[in-house]
């Protein structure tokens, strides 16, 4: 498939890009390879392939919402570096 430079210069139009002539003829050829290696692509038989969303079987990995004893509050703030008997202490954030 052969890419125009006219074409680069269109789509970079598109997305308010400025190409100076050396960018523009080095999108080329790099267009020009990339839908290239596309079309080869497609000249691949894929019949009787099954279409997949992941590389890899993905299964949920959540678990069922169990209500559980929370930590006490004591053990939450023991290794917080400011605290009060309530909560962290952190800077202000306004």
């Amino acid at each position: 498939m052969n890419i125009t430079e006219k074409e680069v210069l269109a789509v970079a139009n598109l997305a308010r890009l400025k190409l100076d002539p050396a960018e523009v003829s080095s999108m080329t050829e790099q267009l020009d390879r990339i839908l290239g290696y596309v079309a080869k692509l497609n000249e691949i038989n894929t019949d009787g392939v099954e279409a997949t969303s992941h590389a890899q079987a993905v299964t949920n990995a959540f678990r069922e919402d169990e209500l559980k004893e929370s930590l006490p509050r004591s053990e939450a703030l023991a290794n917080a570096p400011k605290r009060n008997e309530e909560a962290f202490i952190v800077p202000r954030v306004i």
